[in-house]
């Protein structure tokens, strides 16, 4: 009988052992199907996946990710790319922002890389159509001792940052239509004959210049994302270095962002909010920090669980008691445009968190990500491992996939993994606008061979774009409201959905009757996707609001 049953044992361990890579669990049933798009730190391609592990479509680039990648509403990729800057030398260097249509073509090239700056790390579209990108912003040693930093702990050059909105202008151009600068909005208690000269626990709107400062490590501050949210018209940064995520002011022009005055808030440039570590402005000690080395701040979508809450990969590095990883959701005081004064900045506590106290051995030490699904569940992005989790409302882990993509190239499975670092990793439904009009058949496994995929079945219908285009849309432009009329035509709606250039939706609401009039005059101005749909199938027409 053991002659039998031992080489039977001795398949089941040889399987088990060799699946290191691809899909390693899917749990039917308990999952927010869709896509996952990723951008391997080691490739020059972008992956679309299905949670099959299958994959779905590529695109190609002449650039490794520098290092965020998104698919924009319209389609199309927007992809940042690492131009091998030689003065900003660090973790999340880029330097080049690409627009890549679903062919693979580059529609869209814009350079942000010299001796004097340098974009890294993430971008963010806008729903004008702008883009949002975070660059390293060179100072010398004379510059930072004349703004009051410590000369004794100054580096030969010291990075600040700042942020430009940049308009696409042709295929390589750019106009920069509004910027801000970190270097504007500085306090520091060390010189009282120098600027910025003033008390930190009193000016918590103001970066200490002094905060962190090392004479060995130019790369002061080391933002790491950003986001944006179009109906508060405000930015939302996080800093590495730091240990904080900050919100500013975008409603501002570019004169009030380098002041303390003007915009919604009525506080120009200076920061409206921040939370992580209170110690950074003199109201609170290590007792009190919540962050270490966190990434991916992002403010979670109207419509979802959470909905305009803050969701923080706080990656752990150096945590009190340990290093491990948490995910936390926070939800900020905010009224209007402001937020509570109350010092240290509200909340206290979490609204949610994963892996409180580490039950599941979860750590990433940099880069990496998490993202709110629609039916509650959060998809993590282990970066350092190149690994993605989906895990339900109480943690429990329902789908589990490892980048088989190293520096060598495709892996073999069974092999362990090792240089397949991934930035961050992105979920998008099947019915996601981008999609529209596009096949996305899934394919073979990117790596050999994987068991899980292969007894993995899931099919996604994307929508097609197919009612009339009789369908009348007007006015468009719009400013104050859009008629949509199919009075000649005999079709049952049954609903029609506003969605912005960032894929949130604005609003969705049933109709009954062929002629309905939208108002849309509190709507920011810029593009949008308006998407009517009915059981015999949807139609998007692009509508700009003026």
């Amino acid at each position: 009988m053991k002659k039998l049953y031992l080489p039977i044992l001795f398949v089941f361990i040889t399987n088990s052992f060799s699946q290191t890579i691809g899909l390693i669990q899917h749990d039917t049933g308990s999952l927010d199907n869709g896509y996952v798009l990723f951008a391997p730190i080691n490739s020059t391609t972008t992956y679309l996946i299905d949670k099959c592990g299958k994959e779905v479509k590529t695109w190609p680039s002449t650039y490794r990710p520098g290092q965020s990648v998104y698919i924009l509403p319209d389609g199309n990729l927007l992809r940042t790319g690492n131009a091998n800057n030689t003065t900003f030398n660090a973790g999340g260097r880029g330097g080049i922002i690409e627009k890549i249509d679903w062919n693979g073509n580059v529609t869209w090239s814009y350079t942000v890389s010299d001796a004097t700056k340098c974009q890294h790390h993430d971008v963010k579209a806008l729903p004008n159509g702008n883009v949002l990108i975070i660059a390293w912003e060179a100072k010398t040693n004379t510059q930072a001792i004349a703004a009051g930093r410590n000369p004794s702990l100054v580096p030969t050059t010291l990075w600040s940052e700042q942020i430009i909105e940049v308009q696409p202008n042709g295929l390589s151009g750019g106009i920069i239509v509004w910027e801000w600068h970190l270097w504007d909005h500085l306090i520091q208690d060390y010189d009282n004959a120098k600027p910025n000269f003033g008390s930190i626990a009193t000016n918590p709107q103001l970066l200490n210049l002094n905060f962190n400062a090392s004479a060995t490590e130019p790369d002061w501050i080391h933002l790491n994302s950003i986001d944006y949210n179009p109906t508060l018209d405000q930015i939302l940064i996080s800093s590495h270095n730091m240990n904080e995520i900050w919100i500013i002011d975008h409603s501002t022009t570019t004169a009030q962002a380098a002041s303390h005055t003007g915009g919604n808030s009525g506080k120009g440039g200076d920061l409206l909010y921040r939370w992580g570590n209170p110690a950074a402005y003199n109201n609170g000690t290590i007792a009190n920090k919540k962050f270490f080395g966190q990434h991916n701040a992002n403010w979670i979508v109207s419509g979802l669980p959470f909905e305009n809450q803050i969701m923080i990969y706080n990656n752990g590095l150096a945590r009190t008691g340990g290093n491990y990883t948490t995910v936390e959701i926070i939800n900020p005081p905010v009224i209007g445009y402001t937020y509570t004064n109350t010092l240290p900045y509200l909340p206290t506590t979490y609204s949610w968190i994963y892996n409180n106290g580490n039950p599941n051995s979860y750590y990433a030490q940099n880069i990496s990500g998490a993202q709110q699904l629609s039916n509650g569940n959060v998809l993590l992005c282990n970066g350092p491992a190149g690994m993605f989790t989906e895990v339900n409302s109480t943690g429990t882990t329902v789908w589990k996939y490892i980048n088989p993509i190293a520096q060598s190239g495709v892996m073999t499975q069974g092999t362990t993994p090792a240089q397949n670092l991934v930035f961050r990793c992105s979920f998008y439904p099947n019915d996601f606008i981008g999609f529209a009009g596009h096949s996305l058949p899934s394919g073979n496994t990117i790596e050999n061979t994987n068991a899980v995929s292969a007894s993995c079945n899931l099919t996604l219908s994307i929508p097609e774009n197919n009612l009339s285009d009789a369908i009348k849309v007007y006015p468009n432009p719009a400013e104050d409201y859009l008629t949509i009329d199919w009075s000649n035509l005999e079709i049952n709606f049954v609903s029609v959905s506003l969605i912005n250039n960032l894929g949130q939706i604005i609003f969705k609401k049933s109709i009954d009757s062929n002629r309905n009039t939208i108002s849309v005059d509190d709507l920011v101005k810029g593009m949008y996707y308006l998407k009517i749909e009915s059981s015999e199938g949807q139609l998007i027409k692009k509508v700009t609001i003026k």
